[in-house]
């Protein structure tokens, strides 16, 4: 090889080098923005518009399997569209529709980048590790009004670090919570400490945030991620490591809830929150009342009631994921969301316990997306930043395991040919 073709080749290798630098610095900004969303639209939705395009335009492709989960978003979103044409007050609703498009086409992103490249994964958690911390750390601070200002990060007396609703604040944390307790039970000793530490402080985010969904999900995600891997792990000492570490973390867990507890301010709000029907639950025109009434009023309008005006006739939103898709996407966005929802946790159930690099992030994300199913019920998740970050990690997993099986496929082809 010539010294001027050896010269040029060393350049391009830097050039992909440097490329691929920037892009993972741009993903890795653009998660950690989730983590900060004071208002809409947020910085996060500017990084991630621009960085898509580059992504896109630099040649990032959409498989078969990718290109479904588009479709599925956005048939959604054109209901949310056709609903907007039958509202006689449309402020807010064309940005609340573009919103909702933006985070289609970024869980669309994350899917296409994590089939490209799967060692992706370590990069996004650990960063969303970082952000999960920093804005947990600041609802703490916020709650026990630790400096100047810090009220800022609480609402009604609860943490919601640097988000709007201590709601969204809470759930954000428990994915984070969970990649480092997989990391527990199944990484080197000399981490514990580190991982322990930021457990405690995103458990301690998750509890000042008073969000009864959001302790609710973090109780079904920790079981759910353990009997995973009890399932996945077919030997009986590492079984009993799980057992043991889980146990342990468990009672660390409500020594801290104890302790917590002796302080009043704390005692006193987690004794209202922890009812599991609030007066404005169960009252005349509470939340429940509400959704019945709601379903009531959608199945007379197959385009919905229009977004946001569910909230202005009642007072209240939804707080009922399947009720929003309904009133605020009409029929037809009701029935994709079903299917999108219902359809993404039946291939990660096939695919959970499958041997591959990327399983423990499947089943994370899985457990995760299950929950949100789960808490839909009481609550809206059509904006949650997070939530479409944990659909497209979850439906790349799901491209790469199609992918998986098609080489696979291809190999017994070619084997079964070579042996007739």
């Amino acid at each position: 090889m010539s010294t001027a073709n050896f010269e040029t080749r060393a350049q391009r290798l830097s050039a992909a080098q440097i490329a691929r630098l920037l892009g993972a610095c741009l993903l890795a900004f653009g998660v950690f923005l989730s983590g900060f969303v004071i208002s809409e639209p947020a910085p996060y939705e500017l990084v991630m518009v621009i960085q898509i395009a580059i992504w896109f335009l630099l040649g990032l492709r959409i498989s078969r399997t990718v290109c479904l989960l588009l479709a599925l978003l956005m048939v959604f979103n054109i209901g949310g569209m056709f609903s907007i044409t039958v509202m006689k007050d449309m402020s807010g609703a064309p940005m609340y529709i573009a919103v909702s498009t933006f985070l289609a086409l970024s869980s669309v992103f994350y899917a296409a980048i994590i089939e490209d490249d799967p060692g992706r994964f370590e990069l996004i958690f650990r960063v969303w590790v970082v952000a999960a911390i920093i804005t947990a750390l600041l609802g703490i601070l916020g709650y026990f009004n630790a400096f100047p200002g810090a009220h800022m990060f609480t609402r009604y007396d609860r943490a919601m670090g640097a988000f709007q609703d201590p709601n969204v604040f809470g759930p954000y944390l428990i994915a984070p919570i969970l990649y480092m307790l997989y990391r527990l039970l199944t990484g080197r000793i000399m981490e514990a400490p580190f991982l322990i530490t930021g457990i405690l402080v995103l458990v301690i985010g998750v509890f000042l945030s008073f969000s009864r969904a959001a302790w609710g999900l973090l109780l079904f995600s920790g079981i759910a991620l353990v009997v995973a891997m009890l399932l996945k792990e077919r030997t009986t000492a590492f079984r009993l490591k799980i057992l043991m570490i889980s146990a342990i973390a468990a009672l660390a867990l409500i020594l801290a809830l104890v302790i917590a507890l002796q302080i009043p301010q704390i005692s006193d709000l987690f004794t209202n929150r922890a009812k599991l029907v609030q007066s404005y639950d169960g009252a005349r025109f509470g939340r429940f009342e509400r959704h019945r009434i709601g379903f009531l009023m959608a199945m007379e309008r197959p385009f919905g009631l229009g977004p946001m005006a569910f909230g202005k006739i009642y007072g209240e939103d939804e707080h009922n994921i399947w009720l929003k898709s309904l009133t605020t996407y009409g029929w037809l966005g009701a029935v994709t969301y079903q299917i999108m929802i219902w359809s993404t946790i039946w291939m990660g159930f096939r695919y959970l316990l499958r041997e591959r690099p990327w399983q423990p992030y499947l089943m994370i994300c899985w457990v995760m997306i299950l929950g949100h199913s789960l808490i839909g019920n009481v609550i809206d998740t059509d904006h949650w930043r997070h939530f479409y970050l944990l659909l497209g990690l979850l439906w790349g997993c799901y491209a790469l395991e199609h992918r998986h099986m098609r080489r696979q496929r291809a190999i017994d082809a070619t084997a079964g040919a070579a042996g007739a």
